[in-house]
C-alpha cells in the first residue's frame, strides 16, 4: 500500500529523531495530509537540553556560531514550533538527549558502531513513544492510521535507534507503518538507494515544506549551504515512502 494513495489517513504519527528531520524528508506530504484534514502529530525524540555541554556536544553549538552559554536545543524547540506551524501540523518533543550527550565523541561516531551502554536506545524511544501515543488517543494506538519514522539513510546512529523503534511499535501494537527516505543524506554523494515510491509534493506543499524548513536557521547553513540552497534542493527533490506495512 502506497501511504499517499487515498483515502486521507484520519491520525497520522510522525517519529522524527532530531528538530528537523521530518520536515526535510516528509514535509511535503505532511502538509498536504494536514491541509486534506488529518490529524498529523510530528513527534520528535532527541530534543533535550543537557545543562553545561563539554566536548563533541559543545563542538556541535559552537561550529554553528553560538556561545556556550546558549540553550542550543531550546533554540531548537523554538524553531521547531515555528516550522510546525508553517505545516500546520501539532508538534510534541521527548525527553530525550542526541547522541553527543550519549557517549558519541566524534562526527565519524555517530556513524559507527552503536557505543557501550546504549544499545537499549531503541526500547527507550518506544517506551516513550507509546506513552505518548496513550496520552493522545487512548490506548497505546487509539486508531492511528498511519505512523511514520525514518529509513536511516545514511546511518546516523539516532536515525537508526528510531527506526529500530518504529519497527517495535509496529511488532508490539500492529501498526501500519511507513519510513521515509531521510533528506539531506539522500542528496550526498554516494547515498544509499531510497526505498519505496517516489511521491514530488504538490507546489502548495513544496511552499509549505519550505517555508517550515526555513524556520530551522542554525540547520541551513551546515546541512545546505544556506535557506536559498535549501528551498533549490527541496524543491527538486521528490520525498520517498515505503509501502505501508
Amino acid at each position: 500500500m502506497n501511504p499517499a494513495a487515498s483515502p486521507v489517513p484520519r491520525r497520522v504519527v510522525a517519529v522524527s529523531p532530531h528538530l528537523d528531520d521530518a520536515a526535510f524528508s516528509a514535509g511535503g506530504f505532511l502538509a498536504g495530509l494536514a491541509a486534506a484534514g488529518a490529524d498529523v502529530l510530528l513527534l520528535t525524540v532527541y530534543t533535550a537540553t543537557v545543562p553545561d555541554p563539554r566536548g563533541f556536544a559543545l563542538a556541535c553549538q559552537l561550529d554553528k556560531g553560538l556561545d556556550a552559554d546558549v540553550d542550543y536545543m531550546a533554540l531548537r524547540r523554538a524553531e521547531d514550533a515555528a516550522a510546525v506551524g508553517a505545516l500546520g501540523v501539532r508538534g510534541r518533543h521527548l525527553p530525550l538527549a542526541e547522541a553527543p550527550h550519549r557517549g558519541y565523541t566524534s562526527a565519524a561516531a555517530l556513524f559507527g558502531d552503536v557505543v557501550a551502554g546504549d544499545e537499549d536506545q531503541p526500547e527507550v524511544v518506544a517506551e516513550h513513544v507509546r506513552a505518548v501515543l496513550e496520552e493522545e488517543f487512548g490506548d497505546g494506538s487509539g486508531g492511528v492510521d498511519l505512523l511514520l519514522g525514518p529509513q536511516a539513510l545514511g546511518d546516523h546512529v539516532d536515525h537508526r535507534h528510531v527506526r529500530d523503534a518504529v519497527d517495535l511499535l509496529r511488532a508490539g501494537r500492529d501498526l501500519p507503518v511507513s519510513r521515509w527516505a531521510d533528506t539531506p543524506y539522500l542528496l550526498r554523494p554516494g547515498a544509499q538507494e531510497p526505498r519505496g515510491a517516489a511521491r514530488p509534493p504538490t507546489a502548495g506543499e513544496l511552499d509549505a515544506k519550505v517555508a517550515a524548513c526555513a524556520a530551522y536557521a542554525t540547520q541551513l547553513g551546515f546541512q545546505f549551504d544556506g535557506v536559498a540552497a535549501m528551498g533549490e534542493a527541496l524543491r527538486a527533490t521528490p520525498e520517498f515512502f515505503e509501502p505501508v506495512g
